[in-house]
């Protein structure tokens, strides 16, 4: 579920000043070291950000030419491409993830208000409209600018962020809890007194609980940290 396209925009634009800030805080070595991706690097973790922003300007060029262009050839052809692009020099990292960036949100700039409404495929398979790019784009480069592991946590992305965020996971996990593969669970924002539900009304009643802050929900709902008794959640995105 994205939020209104004005604000995901701000998100996407947001989360690439974020990102980009902790990147240039990292030396060329420490691009190497290990992520909080188990298996990746945080050139790995580059790679991936800026071969995303690339996979949405296909999901653009469909939208703006009604002509289908997915985003990856394959499962295993995105695989393939971060792999090689983790391998990539720092200077060369550094400058994929700036201009595949500034090139997906020229794309964007030029979207009529009706591309804006064609219909197009995530990588998951799920179709929707164009105006959910953005929104798909500012969780990419928010999670993963945590996930570099150079200093930023959830608790320092924009709150608004962290509340849609919540929002959208806990719609695709309630499918998932449709689809029998996700217990039923209540959360609830301490701090913002704001409470979600896993799971559809006629769903079993959710004993289980997570509570904490929306930063700490954030985390928890995507598979990046834990939230007391309440069972572990594998990761998403």
């Amino acid at each position: 579920m994205a939020p209104p396209l004005t604000r995901s925009l701000a998100w996407a634009d947001e989360g690439t000043d974020i990102f980009a800030r902790v990147l240039s805080g990292l030396a060329d070595e420490e691009l190497r070291a290990p992520s909080r991706l188990e298996g990746w690097s945080r050139a790995h973790v580059v790679a991936h950000a800026a071969a995303n922003a690339e996979a949405l300007c296909n999901l653009v060029t469909w939208a703006r030419t009604g002509v289908e262009t997915p985003m990856y050839a394959s499962r295993e052809q995105r695989d393939a491409d971060i792999e090689t692009g983790s391998r990539r020099t720092a200077p060369e990292l550094r400058d994929w993830f700036t201009t595949s960036a500034a090139a997906l949100r020229a794309d964007l700039d030029e979207l009529s208000q009706e591309q804006w409404v064609h219909r197009v495929r995530t990588g998951q398979g799920r179709m929707v409209e164009a105006t959910q790019v953005p929104w798909m784009r500012a969780r990419e480069v928010l999670i993963h600018a945590v996930d570099l592991g150079a200093g930023v946590s959830f608790a320092d992305l924009p709150e608004g962020f962290l509340h849609d965020l919540v929002d959208d996971v806990v719609a695709q996990r309630t499918a998932a809890v449709a689809e029998g593969g996700h217990p039923v669970l209540w959360l609830h924002d301490e701090a913002g007194e704001r409470t979600w539900r896993i799971g559809e009304p006629d769903d079993p009643p959710a004993s289980p609980e997570a509570r904490g802050t929306a930063a700490e929900l954030a985390a928890y709902l995507t598979g990046r940290g834990d939230a007391g008794s309440a069972p572990a959640l594998p990761r998403w995105l």
